[in-house]
């Protein structure tokens, strides 16, 4: 059985030491391979396009060009390329824009490494990866109170009545920013059926990705 291809990733950091530790986190790993580097936003819409890469680790603050102008302008391009945030714990306004502007992954840059493989991983095979910290940021800033808070809350409550009681226990654990193998060990369900009930979460609910689950969750509790 020969060697599944390694995915091709660039990293996109304008601190060379955030490069560095990146590389030995990622370079070394059989499943994925840097295929570029770049120190800024404009640097990397020269280079990520010729580069190969499927996904990129975009950091967000950069001098000249920043990722989410960059992240922008790439996706622009080439809607299939997949960006993988990196984020602080005070970048969560900046996240949100990133969100709508098609982001794949938000990660802490103090995420551990095994936890950042699976997410180049995740986002590589068509899933999104929010890691549990950034959900809450996302969650927190979207949900901020409003005008609209009471009626936002009767339609999540709606919405989420058309879930069966294992679609609904799913949407929690995706609520708690949860990656489908860590809900599969909580609920004791197989990754295969954690997948199938994501799918049909996003469905009965009318959402994209696991954020918006995320938002509607939180909004039903309000």
């Amino acid at each position: 059985m020969t060697d599944p291809v390694p995915i091709p990733l660039a990293i996109v950091d304008d601190d060379p030491m955030v490069r560095a530790a990146l590389r030995m986190m990622l370079g070394g790993n059989s499943g994925i391979t840097v295929v570029a580097e770049a120190t800024n936003g404009e640097e990397a819409l020269t280079l990520v396009p010729s580069s190969g890469a499927e996904v990129v680790l975009m950091d967000i603050r950069m001098p000249v060009r920043d990722g989410l102008s960059a992240t922008q302008v790439l996706l622009d391009c080439d809607p299939s390329l997949k960006v993988i945030v990196l984020t602080t714990f005070d970048a969560d306004d900046m996240v949100l824009t990133a969100l709508r502007l098609g982001a794949a992954g938000f990660m802490l840059k103090d995420t551990p490494p095994a936890r950042l493989v699976d997410a180049v991983r995740t986002v590589a095979a068509g899933q999104p990866m929010l890691s549990p910290s950034v959900t809450a940021q996302l969650i927190a800033a979207v949900a901020r109170p409003d005008t609209g808070g009471d009626d936002r809350a009767r339609d999540a409550r709606f919405r989420l009545e058309a879930l069966t009681d294992r679609e609904r226990e799913v949407a929690d654990a995706v609520g708690r920013g949860l990656s489908n193998a860590e809900i599969s060990s909580e609920l004791f369900m197989s990754v295969p059926t954690v997948k199938t009930h994501v799918g049909r979460l996003f469905t009965k609910l009318g959402v994209e990705n696991r954020v918006q689950v995320a938002i509607l969750v939180h909004d039903a509790a309000e």
